[in-house]
């Protein structure tokens, strides 16, 4: 009966009588070596996989795989949805407007990046409604200045569900009594739990509520898009910035 070559040296040494005691103890070190490094690589691969699913669900799934802005208020973002939208490899686009400041409340101060969202579209491109402990997304709306938050930052400020607290913005806005910051206080309408970092470092607030912060037209920065695979975020933003004016401009999630 035919036997692979390895198959065969492996039985022959195996069954071999162990005349020799410093040949067996080589032996078995080998034996014990080879299984530590099989176990050692199975776990390894088992980190790795484990790694690729909570970047996928949850991180990347909360920050933007990829955007599309423009050095001009999009006061059309729509229109711009639906084109990109008509991409083999996107799976959904929503508007969104950023900006920098720091939370209040309870004497305490935090740093916090907050974007400005259309719920109805966030749904599309986030899990951030598929982790909301209390509250809602759908909450946020025009002029109501309601804001969701990470629970690590709702608790590290001290505050709860329709609690108020204030953002401050790093732009000055002159007064009588000299240049002093500019902020705004908003009702916690959401919390929200991912279990990873951008519990303590992401809010947002409506579209429409952030363009009033930073005194621009209603509209968005740009738009972010949700694709069928993560990996293609750099050649797919690429390729619809090619096909938009001048004043567009991509990036991703891999810088």
């Amino acid at each position: 009966m035919f036997k692979p070559i390895s198959l065969y040296i492996g039985l022959k040494y195996t069954r071999a009588r162990r005349s020799n005691h410093f040949i067996s103890f080589i032996a078995l070190v080998s034996m014990i070596g080879l299984t530590l490094g099989v176990a050692v690589l199975i776990t390894v691969l088992s980190v790795m996989n484990g790694f690729d699913r909570e970047l996928k669900n949850r991180v990347l799934g909360m920050i933007p795989q990829a955007t599309v802005s423009s050095t001009q208020i999009l006061t059309n973002w729509p229109e711009l949805a639906k084109q990109i939208e008509g991409h083999k490899h996107v799976q959904g686009v929503a508007p969104f407007t950023q900006l920098q400041g720091m939370l209040t409340a309870q004497g305490q101060v935090a740093g916090i990046m907050v974007s400005g969202i259309e719920p109805e579209y966030e749904k599309k491109v986030s899990i951030i409604q598929n982790h909301m402990v209390e509250g809602s997304i759908d909450s946020l709306k025009k002029g109501e200045f309601g804001i969701v938050l990470g629970k690590q930052m709702t608790d590290a400020m001290g505050v709860g569900l329709n609690d108020n607290i204030t953002l401050v913005l790093p732009e000055a806005t002159p007064s009588p009594a000299g240049v002093v910051p500019r902020f705004k206080r908003f009702k916690v309408v959401g919390i929200f739990s991912i279990g990873a970092e951008v519990d303590s470092m992401m809010g947002y607030i409506a579209l429409n509520d952030a363009s009033t912060l930073l005194r621009l037209p209603d509209g968005a920065q740009g738009v972010r898009l949700k694709l069928d695979d993560i990996f293609l975020a750099p050649q797919v933003s690429q390729e619809i910035v090619r096909d938009l004016p001048a004043n567009f401009y991509a990036s991703d999630w891999t810088y």
